[in-house]
């Protein structure tokens, strides 16, 4: 029997044993959800072209100026220099210039829509088109519990960030670097996290990027997953390449792009800017600069490799002109991001963009607004491929627990809302109506009975009971909350099933890679 506070009044002391009832079932509709949940969103919901048609067009116009009066800078690269001299363009010391129409012409072969695939082909992705795919943080050199405060992030934090983002159904990729494993070798960290995201989970997952040798290792690696055949002619791991903005390449990151690219795998190439400070402080400046850049990288993948998948990306935010601190959840950021899809759909590309973005230091309101707001913007774009759905914390910094737990419930709220409903007779349920009729109520109707289960998204999170029940149960938030289900979501957890022999080739080429290298620290 459970034991209830004597605090608590008789009509309390009833509910408690329903309310552990409860408990349970939601905990069995989780498992069930994450077991049945689409690999990724099939959007019906319309997307929200923010700019008139005329105002992106004179964006583009000013776009255009940029690629042949100011140009791109490619620095330390005398192959893509080659490169693009012999596409024609103007190549002056590292910096390259040309007509827009000459880019225009080069990324005619990018393709609109692709297959992303997984380990698992159930949890394949597709890539454009009407789709959807929500991916966790990104590149957190620290993390956060509430239990443990804030540290270094470590190899452990690594893989049990890909174990809730296995567990997670409104996570559809297990993205790239889900915090930094600053307790590895900075030369080799890279091979403990591509296993980590093989073995812990079975949804795609993004390679490494930090020097080319690296993102050769990634491509390799998944080779031995997928057989070399198949990677050939199949996109299966994609590559974040940020632009150093404004207006640069530097050399590790088209390194890692040439890699990905002539192994026929996407990259995600993304303008970073911190509007007022790697770009102009208003919205179509930054939106102007995002165009060239982007039409720079998606021209050069195609160089590399004609017909190569490739998707924009981008990374805007806006600037405290009073501290220099980048902020969060603005309309401005908003506004870049709307207008960031619609030139994405003029160019026909699969767009990348970022969810659930904060500068706050903890999981509090201010995390929640921001958060909130970026990924719903993200929702009305229609953006495809939405980075740091989950866990992002203080500008980026931190990887937070909580948060993670409590951004992958929110998005799958996101989930249904994109998703829409068809409308059928079950939708319209009128043989519900005409069974209660007028004065009755639906708690126990045929209709209702059979739909509950899937009804509402119902969150382990928040708490709709009582006050009294909820002051008698220690007054927790959800942070608490989602603090108490941490620790037994991850002693839960039971890896997805992966071949003995791939296992074993695969800890083999990390073993082997690790003993070509002696540890860098730096």
């Amino acid at each position: 029997m459970t034991e209830v506070p004597p605090d608590v009044s008789s009509s309390e002391r009833r509910r408690s044993g329903g309310r552990e009832g409860r408990r349970v079932l939601r905990e069995q509709a989780a498992l069930e959800q994450r077991d049945t949940a689409p690999p990724y969103i099939t959007r019906n919901l319309p997307v929200y072209n923010f700019f008139p048609d005329e105002q992106i067009e004179r964006i583009c116009q000013n776009g255009a100026k940029i690629i042949k009066d100011i140009g791109v800078d490619f620095r330390d690269d005398a192959e893509s220099l080659t490169l693009w001299k012999k596409a024609g363009a103007k190549v002056e010391g590292e910096r390259v210039r040309c007509d827009e129409s000459m880019l225009l012409e080069i990324v005619k072969s990018v393709p609109s829509q692709f297959t992303l695939h997984a380990r698992n082909p159930k949890r394949s992705v597709q890539i454009g088109g009407n789709a959807s795919v929500f991916l966790p943080a990104y590149g957190s050199p620290f993390v956060r519990s509430l239990k443990e405060g804030r540290r270094y992030a470590t190899i452990e934090d690594f893989r049990n960030f890909s174990k809730l983002t296995y567990l997670s159904p409104a996570l559809h990729h297990n993205g790239g670097t889900l915090c930094e494993p600053t307790d590895l070798p900075v030369n080799k960290r890279h091979l403990d996290m591509l296993y980590s995201h093989a073995r812990y989970s079975d949804k795609g997952f993004l390679g490494s990027v930090t020097a080319p040798e690296r993102a050769q290792d990634s491509v390799d690696f998944v080779k031995l997953i997928f057989g070399e055949k198949f990677v050939e002619h199949n996109a299966v791991i994609s590559a974040i390449i940020n632009v150093n903005s404004p207006l640069v390449f530097d050399s590790t990151m088209t390194g890692a792009l040439k890699v990905y690219a002539r192994a026929n795998q996407p990259c995600i190439v993304s303008p970073f800017i911190l509007s007022g400070a790697m770009g102009p402080v208003t919205v179509a400046g930054t939106l102007s600069q995002i165009y060239a850049e982007s039409l720079f990288g998606a021209a050069l993948v195609q160089l590399y490799r004609k017909g190569a998948p490739h998707i924009m990306g981008t990374f805007a935010t806006s600037l405290s002109m009073l501290s220099g601190a980048p902020c969060f959840g603005t309309a401005e950021s908003s506004m870049v991001q709307l207008g960031c899809a619609q030139i994405a759909r003029r160019l026909k590309f699969p767009l990348r963009s970022s969810g659930a973005l904060c500068g706050s230091k903890i999981t509090d309101a201010q995390a929640a607004y921001e958060s909130a707001i970026s990924m719903q913007t993200n929702l009305f774009a229609g953006n495809h491929v939405v980075m740091h759905t989950a866990g992002w914390l203080e500008g980026g910094l931190v990887m937070d627990y909580e948060k993670f737990l409590l951004d992958a419930d929110q998005a799958m709220s996101f989930v249904r809302l994109a998703s829409a409903p068809e409308i059928d007779e079950n939708q319209l349920a009128f043989d519900a109506m005409q069974e209660v009729g007028p004065g009755g109520h639906y708690l126990g109707c045929a209709h209702t009975q059979a739909n509950f289960e899937s009804a509402f998204h119902n969150s382990p999170f928040i708490d709709n009971e009582a006050f009294e029940r909820w002051k008698a149960e220690g007054e927790k938030d959800m942070v608490a909350r989602a603090a108490e289900k941490l620790e037994k979501i991850l002693n839960d957890y039971e890896a997805p099933p992966i071949d003995a022999a791939l296992d074993e080739s695969l800890l083999a080429f990390i073993q082997k890679r690790k003993d070509s290298m002696p540890d860098s620290w730096i």
